[in-house]
């Protein structure tokens, strides 16, 4: 590293019969990184079937597990949010086509106990793919990058970040950034750009070490073949003609509807399909689907990009209807509904005691929690039949962010003796939910007592991308600009700067020009959010609810 630290990478020693495995070390912290990966495609998928895990072994810091059963068990948070940043960034790295099952795993064999893993972590599983012979569009690398008395580092010891005003993991190749997350203290859109090119420097340098030791791995040379589903370009072209027109009209008629827009796109698909034979239908029907799903992920960026006109008849940085109300529900200690367009948050607080802070007993981070934030998605926010089973992934990374987000404005002890239960349950959802979160949160905070620093809002960006380099930056995006986008860039902050961000990218590149361009039209949209915060509750009430401890 540039600052004179070492990073060993080691394989062929142990863990040899996975497809491939590297022992990363880091003074006395080492990683254990595998990927194993089926030989045969699964047919019957249209995405790839990856799963990450990271897990940490209490023994690598010398400690027991507590509780009864002593001996790890279900991931905790910080292992979930680690599992959640390596597959953000590996996910787009795996060539179009490939669907194979495949798993990546990550243990935490020794650990110094100043040493945050999850700086780690991407490093280790990437080159753990570089000297397999799986097909892969890396290296990728991770990195932590902090701002400590105005100065950038690279992987700082634990101890270091109590000073840091800004704290990210960033993820990228040799020539673009994949993946950003972090929390700040208020910095500005200039000082977050500057730490991503910073923290590029240093993954440029690991990619390059990368591709290096991979050559030295025989197994690495000769990546495995494999065939992707061949498309059927007359069936292709077919429908194409037949229904782009009409995904091209609905998309650029502006439907302020999610449901209706559904019910108008699946129309024209339902059209199309009463026309094909029996016999076609019956060889073919998953095919038919999967183009008609590509013809209106066309005719959609082509309006963006095109017409400058969004699904919803919105201009592009224009931000949907907001109304909000406080003071919702007579009995938490505090309570908030925000909505925006078709996403909708109500939020509660509950103040507690010092015996109500989160105990938190992890190989590498111990100790208590006085702020905790859960996030909630059930199935009906979606108008979908989802059975409850347990707390998921994204639940608990969506929470996380929203608690990023609005931490360094939370008053602490003495001025706040209490312990702080924010629960924002999502009642609909169409596309921001987490930054609905961090909105409605702001408010109960305020209509709970909790003088807090500063209010906050957040916005989550989008991106369109066309072949010839145009492209279109989209402020406030729904669900389907989401998932047909290139983009999900989330930002949250104050009147005076950024708190936290999120950032995932689905095409390999992001230029600093587009980067720039969201943040500065993120500005614009989360001022105008943050005004109708205001305009709702425009302080902290002067005195806590009755029935508060």
């Amino acid at each position: 590293m540039p600052d004179g630290a070492l990073i060993e990478l080691e394989t062929g020693k142990i863990a040899r019969q996975a497809d491939g495995a590297v022992l990363l070390k880091a003074g006395n912290t080492m990683l254990l990184a595998t990927i194993c990966s089926k030989k045969e495609m699964s047919p019957d998928i249209d995405f790839f079937p990856l799963s990450v895990d990271y897990q940490e072994k209490f023994a690598s810091t010398g400690s027991i597990p507590g509780g009864f059963l002593k001996r790890e068990a279900r991931p905790t948070e910080y292992e979930i949010l680690n599992c959640r940043i390596v597959d953000r960034a590996l996910r787009p790295m795996f060539p179009e086509g490939y669907r194979a099952d495949t798993q990546v795993m990550i243990s935490l064999i020794s650990g110094d106990k100043d040493v945050l893993p999850d700086a780690y972590i991407g490093l280790a599983a990437s080159a753990a793919i570089m000297v397999s012979d799986i097909p892969f569009d890396g290296p990728i690398s991770e990195v932590r990058v902090a701002q400590i008395e105005g100065k950038f580092v690279i992987n700082p010891n634990k101890s270091l970040l109590a000073n840091a005003t800004l704290d990210m993991i960033v993820a990228g190749t040799l020539d673009s950034i994949v993946m950003v997350e972090g929390e700040m203290h208020e910095v500005s859109e200039a000082i977050m750009v500057e730490a991503i090119r910073f923290a590029h420097e240093a993954i440029i340098l690991q990619c390059n070490e990368q591709i290096a030791f991979a050559k030295k791995v025989s197994k690495s040379l000769i990546k495995r073949d494999f065939a992707p589903k061949p498309i059927d370009q007359d069936l292709y072209n077919d429908i194409k003609a037949k229904t782009y027109d009409a995904m091209y009209a609905v998309a650029k008629s502006g439907i302020n509807d999610k449901t209706k827009r559904k019910e108008a796109f699946s129309k024209i698909k339902e059209t199309y399909i009463s026309q094909v034979s029996p016999e076609v239908l019956a060889e073919k029907s998953k095919d038919v689907k999967t183009y008609l799903h590509d013809v209106e992920y066309y005719a959609v960026r082509d309006v963006i990009l095109k017409d400058k006109i969004r699904l919803d008849g919105r201009n592009l940085d224009e931000i949907r209807q907001i109304w909000c109300e406080v003071d919702y529900l007579p009995n938490p200690h505090g309570s908030a509904l925000f909505t925006r367009g078709e996403t909708q948050s109500l939020t509660t607080v509950t103040l507690g005691t010092r015996l109500d802070e989160q105990l938190l007993d992890g190989a590498i981070i111990k100790g208590t929690s006085p702020i905790l934030l859960h996030y909630n998605f059930p199935g009906f926010s979606t108008g979908e039949v989802k059975p409850n089973r347990g707390t998921s992934r994204r639940e608990i990374g969506h929470g996380n962010l929203a608690l990023r987000a609005l931490k360094p404005m939370i008053p602490t002890a003495p001025e706040n003796p209490y312990t702080l239960r924010i629960v924002s349950d999502i009642l609909e959802s169409n596309g921001s939910s987490s930054m609905a979160t961090v909105c409605a949160s702001t408010m109960a905070l305020l209509d709970a007592g909790i003088k807090m620093k500063k209010p906050v809002s957040g916005i989550a960006m989008g991106l369109i991308t066309g072949e010839n380099g145009d492209f279109a930056v989209l402020s406030d995006i729904l669900g389907d600009e989401d998932h047909l986008g290139d983009m999900d860039f989330k930002i949250t902050g104050t009147a005076d700067g950024i708190t936290a961000c999120q950032m995932d990218i689905k095409i390999k590149g992001l230029s600093y020009e587009i980067l720039l361009k969201a943040l500065e039209q993120a500005k614009k949209g989360r001022l105008h959010i943050l005004d109708k915060i205001v305009e709702c509750i425009p302080e902290a009430r002067p005195d806590l609810k009755p029935h508060a401890p």
